[in-house]
């Protein structure tokens, strides 16, 4: 569905954005990857990659500003949404930007993909929009909910719309093994809390689950992908073998273990081989044998947590994968 087709990726300089280009360039041949987003020295920083790739293009623009995503969606087929602000404590210290980029902006994308009749919209979303304990996770609630509701929305327009939700990427920018790594000369390791848990899962299976959500959506459907746990101190210990941990607490907005799916979401949850799907609560569509397909409801109780995950990674398999990945972790 990709070949000879145009993508549009907002926020598309992050390290999804990095990585997602790579992957569409090898597997596929779209006739344009257009990079949108408002920082000027990551897409020049980027641009340095691709000098003689026609195919990749930047375009600065900020998803606050609707006239300039009008323009820039213009011949786009397809349309992957990664633009957020997304650091937990700068959401709570700057909450009406953090509100401007994921809600209104969020709107603004879904009103211009429309009024533009792009195809299909896949929204990244965050395993904090499950029960929200802090201000960015309640945006990308909200951001998760609109981008639902879209489906419904578009009315007789052909714009379908679709979300991904994953947790904690390995080695992306601003996570937490590039951060162990950068002090490792230090000694010591912050850790929040030695009972945390959190998810594990590598921009290379992000980017698989956007695709396979952009091939199976009808619309509305949120796309959780199975991947495996592993205790905060392990991944300590797997970065920096010998560096002593000190406990530091739990920040604000800061949760213990990580929920992909609660259990208010079970009700609308099928589960399949690698992965879960929540459907629209609305318009029924949650009965809709379409977009069941072949999938086993899961029980009504039913939760998808870091800390009561049946899979879980060993300090043996992050070691081989930072050891295999050392040069790029952090870097994108």
């Amino acid at each position: 569905m990709f070949n000879n087709s145009s993508i549009l990726i907002t926020g598309g300089t992050g390290s999804f954005g990095h990585t997602f280009v790579q992957m569409m360039l090898a597997k596929y041949n779209p006739r344009r990857l257009v990079i949108y987003s408002r920082d000027e020295m990551k897409q020049w920083e980027m641009a340095k990659l691709y000098v003689d790739e026609k195919r990749v293009r930047f375009f600065i623009g900020d998803v606050r500003d609707k006239d300039r995503l009008l323009r820039a969606l213009d011949g786009i087929d397809y349309v992957v949404h990664a633009a957020a602000t997304k650091i937990v404590p700068t959401a709570e210290y700057n909450p009406f930007e953090c509100v401007k980029t994921n809600v209104i902006g969020a709107m603004n994308l879904i009103d211009a993909c429309i009024d533009r009749g792009i195809k299909r919209v896949v929204a990244l979303s965050t395993d904090k929009a499950s029960s929200p304990a802090n201000l960015y996770g309640a945006t990308k609630l909200a951001s998760d909910k609109l981008f639902v509701a879209g489906n419904s929305y578009a009315g007789s327009h052909e714009t379908r719309f679709g979300v991904v939700r994953y947790g904690n990427v390995m080695g992306s920018r601003g996570s937490v093994i590039p951060f162990f790594l950068s002090i490792a000369d230090k000694g010591e390791l912050p850790i929040t809390d030695p009972r945390m848990t959190r998810f594990m899962i590598t921009l290379e299976q992000g980017v698989e689950l956007v695709w396979h959500a952009f091939e199976d959506m009808e619309g509305g459907e949120i796309y959780v992908k199975k991947i495996p746990s592993m205790k905060v101190t392990d991944v300590a210990l797997a970065s920096v073998p010998n560096a002593k941990h000190k406990i530091v607490g739990i920040r604000p907005g800061e949760k213990l273990h990580e929920q992909m799916i609660g259990t208010e979401d079970a009700l609308y949850t099928f589960e399949y081989p690698e992965h879960f799907k929540i459907l629209p609560a609305i318009n029924s569509w949650s009965s809709d044998p379409n977009r069941i397909k072949d999938g086993k409801k899961v029980a009504e109780d039913f939760t998808y947590c870091s800390d009561n995950n049946h899979e879980w990674m060993s300090m043996e398999t992050l070691k081989s994968w930072i050891d295999q990945n050392r040069e790029k972790i952090g870097k994108i």
